[in-house]
C-alpha cells in the first residue's frame, strides 16, 4: 500500500468521574485528550490510529507532524513490522520511548487497520485466521483515585450495577482498599494500581497491609517503574502477584522485565508500546514466559478497538480495562459501553468500526 496522506487530529472530549477534580500529569484533567492518526492510501482506503496523549497532546501532535509524517507520506509499505523497525531506526536519536513511541504507536495502529481492511477481515482474523469466534470480552472497571472511603464504596457498587466482576482501584491507602473489599464481598476480584508511589521498602510495607484483602494483583507499586529487580524481590517476598507494563515501550523493555521474573500480569498499552506490531511481540514474550497478558487500555479512540481486536486474536488474553468515567460523546457509540460487564468486539474489516465524523467535527481542536 502506498501512503498518500496523513492527518493528525487532536480531540478534547469532556468527561466526568464524580465529585472530585481529577488530575493527570500533575494538572487538572477534565477532558479526554485523543490524538487520532488518519492515514490514506493512493487507492482510497482510510486507516485510523491513536497515539497516547493524556496531558502531553501538543507534544505528541508535534512529534507526529514534525518527525513521523514527513518520512511516511509517499512510502510504499508492504510489511508493517519491517517498515516500523526502519522508522524507529531512522528516528532513534530522539529516543525510543515516551513521546516518540506514542507517535509511532498511532501510526502503526492505522497501518494495521488499513492492512486488515484491504484483506476484508477484522483485525483479529487478519492477525490470526484461526482465532476462535468471540463476540465479547470480559472487562474490569478501572476506578479513579478518590481518597475517600464512601466514594470508593459508591463507585464499587456502581461498577457492580454495570455487571463488572473485576474492579481495579487506584488507591494508595489501606482504608480505601478495605472499603472496596467490604462493599464488593469476596466473590468479586479486586486489584489495586498505585501508579508508582513508593520506594521498595515502602512498597513492601504497604503490600503486607494490602495482602489480607485478597488482591488479584498489585500494580506498579515502585518508582521508578523500570526497577525490575525491586519488583521481583517484592513479588517473591510478599506473595502478591504484581502487574506492570503500561509505562514500558517496545518488546525490549518487556523482555528485561520478564527476564527478572518481576511480574505475573503483563500490561502492554497499544497506544504507548509501539502499536499493534510491538503489542504482538509482547504477547508472544508473555506466552513464552508462561505469564498472563492483561492489557492496559483506558482510552476510547482507535486504541480501544485495537485492544479489543488483539485480545480476540490472542488466546487467554485476560480482561479489558475500561476507565470508569462518563463521556460527553463517544467516537464509537456503544462499543465503549459494557453489557453485563463485557464489551463487544466489532466485526467489520479493520478495527471493526469507523469513528463518528460528527464527534470529530465537534470536539476537534
Amino acid at each position: 500500500m502506498k501512503i498518500a496522506a496523513i492527518s493528525v487530529i487532536p480531540l478534547r472530549i469532556p468527561f466526568s468521574i464524580g465529585p472530585v477534580v481529577p488530575k493527570s500529569g500533575g494538572k487538572p484533567w477534565e477532558a479526554q485528550e485523543i490524538v487520532l492518526v488518519k492515514v490514506e492510501t493512493e487507492n482510497g482506503l482510510v486507516g485510523w490510529g491513536e497515539a497516547f496523549s493524556y496531558s502531553c497532546q501538543s507534544a505528541v501532535v508535534s512529534a507526529l507532524e514534525d518527525m513521523v509524517v514527513p518520512l511516511v507520506v509517499g512510502s510504499e509499505i508492504d510489511e508493517i513490522p519491517y517498515f516500523m523497525r526502519k522508522l524507529q531506526q531512522t528516528l532513534h536519536l530522539f529516543g525510543r520511548y515516551g513521546i516518540t513511541m506514542f507517535a509511532f504507536s498511532g501510526l502503526d495502529i492505522a497501518l494495521w487497520d488499513l492492512a486488515a481492511k484491504a484483506s476484508g477481515n477484522p483485525l483479529c482474523k487478519f492477525i490470526n485466521e484461526d482465532a476462535a469466534p468471540q463476540t465479547s470480552i470480559e472487562g474490569y472497571s478501572s476506578l479513579y483515585r478518590y481518597g475517600d472511603v464512601e466514594l470508593v464504596a459508591a463507585k464499587c457498587q456502581a461498577s457492580l450495577d454495570q455487571g463488572y466482576k473485576v474492579i481495579k482501584l487506584h488507591e494508595i491507602n489501606e482504608p480505601e482498599v478495605k472499603a472496596a473489599r467490604d462493599q464488593i464481598g469476596n466473590t468479586v476480584a479486586l486489584t489495586v494500581d498505585t501508579n508508582c508511589p513508593w520506594t521498595p521498602a515502602q512498597a513492601h510495607d504497604m503490600a503486607l497491609r494490602f495482602k489480607s484483602y485478597d488482591l488479584l494483583w498489585l500494580e506498579e507499586p515502585i518508582f521508578p517503574p523500570e526497577d525490575f529487580d525491586a519488583l521481583a524481590a517484592l513479588q517473591k517476598d510478599v506473595g502478591i502477584p504484581l502487574a506492570a507494563g503500561e509505562n514500558l515501550c517496545t518488546q525490549y523493555q518487556f523482555q528485561q522485565m520478564l527476564s527478572c521474573n518481576a511480574v505475573t500480569y503483563v500490561q502492554p498499552s497499544v497506544t504507548k508500546v509501539g502499536g499493534v506490531t510491538e503489542f504482538q511481540r509482547v504477547a508472544e514474550l508473555t506466552r513464552m514466559h508462561g505469564l498472563k497478558l492483561m492489557p492496559h487500555s483506558p482510552y476510547f479512540g482507535p486504541g480501544w478497538l485495537a485492544t479489543l481486536q488483539l485480545m480476540a486474536a490472542i488466546p487467554d488474553s485476560g480482561f479489558v480495562e475500561r476507565l470508569f468515567v462518563d463521556h460527553e460523546a463517544s467516537l464509537y457509540g456503544n462499543f465503549i459501553h459494557p453489557t453485563d460487564g463485557r464489551f463487544r468486539v466489532p466485526c467489520e474489516p479493520g478495527l471493526g468500526a469507523e469513528p463518528d465524523p460528527d464527534v470529530i467535527k465537534t470536539y476537534r481542536l
